[in-house]
């Protein structure tokens, strides 16, 4: 069996928009117009963890996790 997907999620009450995810990980985010990280919802691919992984370290208020896929609709929520 293989590893779980891996996704980046945001939390919205901790997130300021300082934008460093986007700067470090443009694959994966971009920037709505107020400066907020809109995330690709599918799993990141194993060449891209890396990027994922820092990008994750380097956020200032701690708002960017990287959680198992749930399996679900890309965009859908629980």
């Amino acid at each position: 069996m293989s590893e779980p997907s891996t996704v980046v999620v945001v939390n919205p009450i901790t997130c300021e928009g300082h934008g460093m995810c986007a700067e470090l990980f443009p694959e994966w985010i971009s920037l709505d117009d107020w400066g907020y990280p809109v995330i690709d919802p599918r799993p990141v691919p194993e060449h891209l963890m890396k990027h994922a992984r820092r990008a994750v370290e380097a956020c200032p208020t701690l708002a960017l996790l990287l959680r198992p896929s749930q399996g679900g609709t890309p965009g859908s929520r629980s």
